[in-house]
């Protein structure tokens, strides 16, 4: 693995020995130079990952130096160094783009620890321009076309064929799936699609309303006919008329309500709640549920004729398990969202993908929508890694999914470990410090030690 390349600007040629063989030993490779100016011309044959730079030096300075490197490459990191440094000074660095200004003397000990932990920035900057540039791909290979139905895998492609295929008629359409599967995207997308685009699109949640309020919604009522309608209110068909009326949850609608949708599709007319006027209008129904109908008609729950009046065109959506090539263009879609919503710009790392693509996902697109926006909120780094996805999915998942994600939570408990162990080694014992390499809070630490039985192995 190619380590960063380091170029050193120090006058003190002990001094400068000393830096240059320590960051050697450590695995850098590293160039170093008596003054600015030969460090730039260095720099400018093969840009460095870091510079180091004496603050004072004959010649040009540690200031202008970096001021000259950054006019060159803005992601290159400098660090100032001076026996003479105040604050003043080190407040002008780091307006320049300094990434830290370390006062003369330091240890070989303090110089690595500091190197160590910018190389680190370095090396996640790397990792996050990388994914941006794959989210960017993603992006733009997202389809925008059906109404914010997000896919591309061949499942969603049949969808796609047949939303096309049946949004130029006007038969009624029955939209089957599970719950979060995006049943109303879908309904929304035929009407868009169709001749009606331009009439309204009316919805109504037929599981959300008793049969009074539900009819009341779908046909309207007359002033007086019930007790708090004290002006005559039209229904939903009346709304849609011209245009397309999605009823949501078919499948919750009671069997009297049934009979009176069964007429008003068979004949085109209703009548308002407390009124004798019949009205007509030319409505396309598409209606939704995610439980079988044809099993309710076989329990006597559902009418048989009603089903057959709605299912002129079945539609059934996949659940996301189905299609879990879809799932990285979600994720990137609903990370997108919450970015510009929240001003905080996070991505997800292709490992977090592999856990969200194993996951079954029960609730589908809704509930990875949850779960992105829990993650997007509680995630302390802007790199949504493996193992918060994995413990976030553990916390709420089906106990199917706890046998499937044995093995990939075994590995990165390890390489938790791994990483704890390998960190007190290297600062000795020293928790804060280690605590540091890590990027954890000491408390934070304690907490993994305790939890992995490092503890008494360090006291």
């Amino acid at each position: 693995m190619k380590k960063e390349f380091i170029i050193i600007a120090e006058d003190n040629e002990a001094m400068r020995f000393g830096m240059t063989e320590g960051l050697r030993r450590d695995g850098y490779e590293v160039e170093s130079f008596e003054n600015g100016q030969s460090a730039l011309n260095r720099f400018r044959q093969k840009p460095a990952d870091l510079i180091i730079t004496d603050l004072r030096m004959d010649g040009m300075d540690g200031i202008s130096l970096l001021a000259e490197v950054k006019k060159l490459n803005e992601l290159c990191e400098v660090m100032l160094i001076s026996a003479y440094g105040t604050v003043d000074d080190a407040v002008k660095a780091m307006r320049l783009g300094a990434a830290d200004f370390i006062t003369k003397p330091f240890s070989t000990e303090e110089l690595r620890i500091r190197v160590n932990k910018i190389t680190n920035n370095i090396k996640e900057k790397i990792r996050l321009k990388q994914l941006e540039a794959h989210n960017e791909y993603l992006r733009d290979e997202i389809t925008t076309e059906y109404g914010g139905i997000i896919g591309k895998s061949e499942i969603m492609k049949d969808v796609f064929r047949l939303v096309d295929q049946v949004a130029v008629e006007n038969s009624a359409i029955l939209i089957e799936g599970e719950s979060g599967t995006g049943k109303e995207l879908v309904a929304r997308s035929i009407h868009e699609k169709s001749l009606r685009k331009n009439a309204p699109f009316i919805r109504v949640n037929c599981g959300a309303l008793n049969d009074n309020l539900l009819e009341s919604e779908l046909f309207g009522h007359e002033k007086g006919s019930f007790t708090g309608a004290i002006r005559q209110k039209k229904g939903r068909f009346e709304l849609a008329d011209g245009g397309t009326l999605f009823l949501d949850e078919i499948g919750e609608v009671s069997q009297a309500m049934q009979v009176k949708l069964l007429r008003v599709l068979q004949e085109k007319e209703f009548e308002r709640v407390g009124g004798d006027h019949t009205l007509s209008v030319d409505v396309r129904i598409i209606a939704a549920t995610n439980k079988n109908l044809k099993e309710m008609i076989a329990n006597h729950l559902f009418r048989e004729d009603l089903y057959y009046r709605l299912s002129v065109i079945p539609f059934h959506l996949p659940a996301l398990r189905e299609r879990s090539e879809d799932i990285p263009l979600l994720t990137e879609h609903f990370i997108s969202r919450l970015n510009a919503k929240r001003g905080i710009k996070r991505t997800v790392s292709k490992n977090a993908l592999s856990v969200l693509c194993e996951y079954p996902w029960p609730g589908n697109i809704r509930e990875l929508e949850n779960l992105i926006e829990r993650l997007h909120i509680i995630s302390n780094n802007l790199l949504i890694d493996a193992d918060i996805v994995a413990s976030q999915i553990q916390s709420t998942e089906k106990p199917s999914f706890r046998t499937h994600a044995n093995n990939l939570d075994s590995a990165l408990e390890q390489y938790e470990k791994e990483m704890i162990v390998n960190a007190l080694e290297k600062a000795k014992g020293v928790k804060t410090r280690a605590a540091k390499y890590l990027g954890l809070n000491t408390s934070t630490l304690y907490y993994k030690m305790e939890k992995f039985n490092l503890l008494e192995k360090t006291e």
